[in-house]
């Protein structure tokens, strides 16, 4: 059996089952609803209906329109995809085809590529209803950047290679579908958990956190692409296929197929931790949320010795999550040596008697200094200080007064603002497009599809 024939048949038998129809269904209606929410909330910050509209530079449709659609596949991959992944295996082993196809003149690794490859064909055809939405959006006069848009969707496309890949060992370890199920549902809340105590802890805890799926697509939805976290996600995606097929090598000794999982897991481990320290990213967002001014960065990358910030907030502190958000993440970018550390990371410091709380202290090459403020501006001041031993800035640098640049310091140079993208208008034949069109074209290429097979 050549490749190709392999994969028309994973191909076919995932279209013979209800699980995939069934998860097409779901999705078209959670998309529907998420995307209809979207727009709405959406017109109303940009004044439908006499309202007062908000500030035209912070209305982005990527976080307005794409991210809010985007979440219903969110729920999809983590809920309803590893039901349609397992069932990829978990059918062949309970009908004992698996035996008869090991039989086949084909390596291991042939099987479980073709069956990737059947899952992201599943994959395009379930982001249709988000093409739909986008198609809908552009037709409203909306906005996209086409740049923001690709990168979002990648970083979905990864998080559901990984949780395929997952699904598939999990279907090959377990004896039966329901308790692949059952390990793929722990596996999920194991991640919430951790993603959930590393807030604020920094060191190993965080770090492992970040590669999390739930951590990793919050970077992806900010427009950044991280070529770390994109070298970890297909790391790990590769990890569970190869002991997908570990467990799928029925001839094996059980001695050889821990060794063999010992060894892969080893090899995983060491990628990943060399992964972690590829600090390379690329800033697609249109309004570059995650970059500083370019002046700046230029700057802040000329640094060539370590650079510790001690940021003494708690991790509910709202001053830490914007901290972190708009102010680390950049930094993180830009400086090569960056070492963060938390000393109330864990505990809640809020009503604690400390006269270090509120403060961020900052060390570069043995000098240090002292700040409250969590502001972009205060904090490029006090690194820029540090670092050139507290010499004068150059004096501010003239921009052209076209309305359309600004500078944010002196010394800084000039950059484009952000203009926003306000739309007031409401999701017009949405409702029947997702409620009523979608379930009806679902159920009827169901039916068709039955009626041929049948």
């Amino acid at each position: 059996m050549r490749g190709r024939e392999l994969v028309r048949k994973d191909v076919a038998e995932l279209f013979a089952g209800r699980a995939f129809w069934l998860l097409l269904l779901f999705v078209g209606l959670l998309t529907g609803q998420s995307f209809i929410s979207a727009v709405d909330a959406y017109a109303e910050a940009s004044g439908i209906g006499g309202g007062a509209a908000a500030l035209a530079q912070g209305l982005s449709p990527l976080d307005g329109i794409l991210v809010p659609t985007a979440g219903a596949y969110y729920l999809a991959i983590m809920l309803l995809f590893p039901f349609v992944a397992i069932r990829l295996i978990a059918s062949e082993k309970s009908s004992g085809a698996w035996k008869l196809m090991l039989q086949w003149p084909l390596r291991m690794g042939d099987h479980l590529v073709s069956k990737v490859l059947a899952l992201l064909i599943a994959w395009l055809i379930a982001l249709i209803p988000f093409a739909i939405a986008i198609a809908l959006w552009l037709a409203y006069g909306g906005h996209l950047y086409a740049p923001e848009t690709i990168n979002l969707l990648a970083g979905y496309t990864l998080y559901f290679v990984l949780t395929a890949s997952v699904a598939m060992a999990a279907a090959a370890l377990m004896p039966g579908a329901a308790n692949a199920a059952v390990a793929i549902l722990g596996l999920t809340i194991g991640t919430w958990a951790l993603d959930f105590l590393a807030t604020g802890r920094g060191g190993l805890v965080q770090r492992l956190a970040s590669f999390t799926p739930a951590a990793a697509l919050r970077v992806f939805e900010r427009g950044l692409m991280r070529k770390d976290l994109v070298l970890a996600l297909l790391a790990l995606s590769v990890l569970a296929l190869f002991i997908a097929g570990i467990a799928l090598g029925l001839g094996a000794p059980l001695r050889k197929r821990i060794t063999h999982s010992a060894v892969a897991i080893v090899v995983a481990a060491i990628a990943l931790t060399l992964a972690a320290h590829v600090n390379i990213s690329s800033d697609l967002s249109e309004n570059r949320r995650n970059s500083f001014a370019p002046a700046d960065e230029q700057m802040l990358a000329n640094i060539d010795r370590p650079l510790t910030i001690t940021v003494f907030l708690a991790a509910e502190d709202p001053r830490m999550n914007d901290y972190e958000n708009n102010v680390l993440t950049k930094l993180r970018r830009t400086i090569r040596d960056l070492r963060v550390r938390y000393p109330f990371g864990g505990s809640s410091a809020l009503f604690e008697n400390d006269a270090r709380y509120g403060e961020i202290h900052y060390a570069l090459g043995g000098r240090t200094a002292v700040e409250r403020s969590a502001t972009e501006e205060i904090v490029i001041e006090t690194i820029e200080k540090l670092w050139s031993g507290g010499r004068p800035r150059p004096p501010k640098q003239d921009a052209p007064d076209d309305g359309t640049f600004s500078s944010r310091r002196p010394g800084a140079a000039a950059a484009p603002q952000y203009p926003g993208y306000p739309l007031a208008k409401r999701a017009r034949g949405a409702a029947w497009i997702f409620y009523a069109l979608w379930p009806l074209a679902v159920i009827t290429a169901w039916r068709l599809r039955s009626r041929r097979t049948g």
